[in-house]
């Protein structure tokens, strides 16, 4: 199976724009605010912050996936959204055989999801490696769920 969350790309762009937006609106009206505080100068601070904290959650968040488990291996990858093509700045990758894997983890926290995989390694310790899932949809997460299930289960049933 072989699925990514590559759509979500224009959805990200435009939250950036958008946030490129509010912070000149806010910049030219800021006077508003003085319900905040009496000094400009904080409320500058105030708005600064409120706007980068923003722009670095969205940039923390927004990670293309890939699951391809076609063939006898599983290639998982992580990577930004944006300027992946000229950049591997953020880029996780993992390859494994589907015989390696002895189990996975779907962790939900409030605005981040992450996928951990246990892979056995040469030596036969176990492995532990995430991957960041947010902007996946609920419908490929649970066909994710579904292709790693029946590897597991295959590997149980292997070993006994």
């Amino acid at each position: 199976m072989r699925t990514n969350n590559g759509k979500v790309k224009n959805t990200i762009v435009s939250i950036y724009f958008v946030l490129i937006v509010l912070a000149m609106i806010m910049a030219t009206v800021f006077k508003s605010f003085r319900n905040i505080s009496d000094n400009s100068t904080i409320n500058v601070i105030i708005i600064a912050f409120g706007f980068a904290f923003l722009f670095f959650l969205v940039h923390f968040i927004s990670r293309y996936f890939e699951y391809d488990s076609d063939g006898m291996k599983v290639v998982i990858t992580n990577r930004g959204l944006l300027l992946s093509d000229q950049f591997n700045y953020r880029e996780r990758q993992i390859e494994f055989d589907k015989a390696d894997l002895q189990g996975y983890k779907f962790t939900n926290y409030i605005i981040y999801r992450t996928l951990t995989v246990y892979i056995k390694d040469q030596r036969g310790k176990t492995l532990k490696d995430s991957f960041n899932i947010t902007l996946v949809s609920r419908r490929k997460r649970r066909y994710i769920r579904q292709s790693l299930s029946k590897i597991v289960k295959h590997n149980k049933n292997r070993k006994d």
